[in-house]
């Protein structure tokens, strides 16, 4: 059985907790029972998380007998409400319609790989929702012909639908021939900057002295570190400055990694989907780019185990005020403490990207959280039926607002709930100004599923481990990552 904290007990696992990984419900105990139950959670952190709302853990290959069950994978969510709210949307489709769904989740890093093994076994679920999924998966699978188009899904709300986030999931099929709709969108997110208000008191700064300028952006945090390292000497605690993930298995590794290329204006596809690496600029930026976020580390601004970080460790490290400030793409961070009023309104903020070095607006990559339906399912027309039901305006703006808003709607008429835009919340008014007003793309595995396969190998995390572990220079570490991508695409094509 594995357990999961409320969100109110979160940040309280992360502070005691240093290697704890994720979160789990834990029925409420006594504060000196506190460690046997982490104790426990810590052994299990590594075989990944797997919970069903009908039954126990699901595996690869299931009995004929549940083949008239709707079979659903789903990430698992940042908290137990997260969960639940999915759960509830499943049991008001169950009771309006007869049906059945076995629902279970698993961790976002560990769903594409659960999923690579079914379908390798002729037993995919019915149906697939997960982060990782859409930017390392969905794409090569809609190109292969193993997805259903969905089309007759999107449609009835399709005008409440970004023209960006339509030609996100039009993916090509390369079977038929043809692109179409095989996937279908559920909510979004961006990168944002999460960082400590307090921390910054505490050397005599605020949000308003933060800069915009790009270069001065980030010697800012360094600063701020230098700063508190010698007012807390006394204290024998190191603190650092930013919590970037420098490691091969974390994807906010190549989330961030994509957003410093497009900092520095570095397309490496084209309209077509065409790799534009043999451009000497394009080279150049990636050699730009390798250099600027590794000398962070070099040069002691980052935690020395970010080179081992998985996707929870930067929000742990924040949230235990290792570091002063971190990237995301989603709210995980402020709804760990939301019910703590006063860190939640006071202690802690939320930035968007500074401009680019040119002087420019950041532009931001905008990941889709989307379902998908495959091709092997038995289940095709009330799958179907439920993913219409999950998709009404009123379905997934209420389980959006029960997660907290720790992700953001894609429906343009849920965005008129003022809960998103509310000025007062400091941190979803942020995320709603971001993806509402600014210039956003998507990543580029929506344009071909060859950049899957970059992304799920992590060629940028190995660069950058290149370069910090195997001390050889940017050029050279560069030059291998364009090499590994070429390669990648003419396997592929």
């Amino acid at each position: 059985m594995l357990f999961r904290t409320k969100a109110s007990q979160i940040a309280k696992g992360f502070k005691n907790h240093q290697k704890a990984k994720l979160t789990f419900t834990v029925v409420p105990i006594g504060a000196s029972h506190c460690y046997v139950f982490m104790a426990l959670i810590l052994s299990l952190i590594n075989f990944g998380c797997t919970n069903t709302s009908k039954s126990d853990q699901s595996s690869v290959v299931e009995s004929s007998s549940e083949s008239k069950v709707l079979k659903v994978w789903w990430d698992k969510g940042f908290t137990v409400e997260e969960d639940e709210a999915l759960q509830q949307i499943v049991s008001n489709w169950e009771k309006q319609t007869g049906k059945k769904i076995k629902l279970s989740f698993f961790t976002n890093d560990e769903l594409p790989k659960k999923t690579k093994r079914a379908i390798k076994a002729g037993n995919p679920p019915d149906i697939l929702v997960g982060y990782n999924a859409k930017t390392e998966l969905n794409p090569r699978l809609a190109w292969t012909d193993q997805l259903v188009d969905v089309s007759d899904v999107i449609e009835p709300v399709k005008s409440s639908y970004p023209e960006t986030t339509l030609e996100d999931v039009h993916y090509y099929n390369n079977v038929a021939k043809k692109r179409s709709y095989y996937a279908v969108p559920l909510h979004q997110g961006t990168i944002q900057i999460f960082y400590w208000r307090d921390l910054l008191k505490q050397v005599g700064r605020s949000e308003s002295d933060i800069p915009k300028d790009w270069d001065k952006f980030w010697e800012f945090w360094k600063q701020v570190q230098d700063d508190l390292q010698a007012k807390q000497k006394q204290l024998q605690q190191n603190i650092y400055g930013l919590g970037f993930t420098y490691s091969i298995g974390a994807s906010d590794t190549y989330y961030m990694f994509e957003e410093i290329l497009e900092a520095y204006d570095v397309q490496l596809l084209d309209s077509k989907g065409q790799l534009l690496i043999d451009d000497p600029k394009v080279r150049q930026g990636i050699i730009k780019g390798l250099e600027w976020y590794a000398k962070f580390y070099q040069q002691g601004y980052v935690p020395p185990d970010a080179l081992n970080w998985l996707n929870p460790d930067n929000n742990r490290n924040l949230l235990n005020r290792a570091v002063v400030m971190t990237p995301n793409t989603t709210l995980a961070i402020p709804i760990a403490v939301r019910q703590d009023r006063d860190t939640y309104l006071n202690k802690l903020g939320t930035l968007e990207f500074p401009n680019k070095p040119n002087g420019k607006p950041m532009r931001y990559l905008v990941l889709y959280k989307e379902a998908v339906l495959f091709a092997k399912s038995k289940n095709q027309k009330i799958a179907k039926s439920f993913l219409g039901y999950l998709i009404q305006p009123e379905v997934m703006g209420s389980y959006l607002k029960a997660t907290g808003g720790r992700n953001f709607p894609v429906l343009k008429s849920v965005w008129k709930d003022p809960f998103w835009t509310d000025p007062s919340d400091p941190h979803i008014s942020v995320v709603a100004k971001t993806l509402i007003t600014r210039q956003t793309r998507s990543y580029y595995s929506a344009q071909n599923p060859a950049y899957c396969i970059v992304l799920e190998e992590n060629v940028w995390g190995k660069a950058l481990q290149r370069i910090l572990v195997d001390h050889i220079t940017p050029e050279q570490s560069a030059d291998e990552a364009i090499n590994r991508i070429k390669q990648i695409f003419a396997q592929w094509n």
